[in-house]
């Protein structure tokens, strides 16, 4: 992981060819399962993934806590890159390209805050 201004960038590599990762990111059922940090849960309210469709899910933290969120998908490449607009609360924009190593896929996940001192803050 590393971070620039206002940005923080993440990579990992999947033992999954890439279309199985870019499935994950882009099939509601599947991205509801994984999304978030470790230990929550998501109930997805509305996930259209094409560009303009809206995504409003909330997040179940595992103090019992309720997060809801509001995105826009802003772009979508098959295989190749997904960019998601975050609305609700700081304002971010996720920009995912996945890589094919082969079997394998290298997932880069930038996340870039609207906002300098909400970067600081989260």
């Amino acid at each position: 992981m590393s971070r620039g201004d206002n940005e923080v960038i993440s990579s990992r590599e999947f033992d999954f060819p890439r279309e199985l990762v870019y499935r994950a990111w882009t099939t509601p059922d599947l991205l509801a399962r994984w999304w978030g940090p470790r230990g929550f849960t998501n109930t997805f309210h509305e996930c259209d993934i094409r560009p303009g469709g809206t995504w409003r899910f909330t997040m179940h933290g595992p103090n019992g806590a309720d997060y809801p969120n509001e995105s826009v998908f802003v772009e979508i490449v098959p295989h190749e890159r997904v960019v998601i607009d975050h609305l609700s609360g700081p304002e971010f924009r996720v920009n995912a390209t996945f890589e094919d190593l082969g079997s394998r896929t290298k997932l880069v996940f930038r996340q870039c805050f609207k906002n300098k001192e909400m970067f600081e803050k989260v």
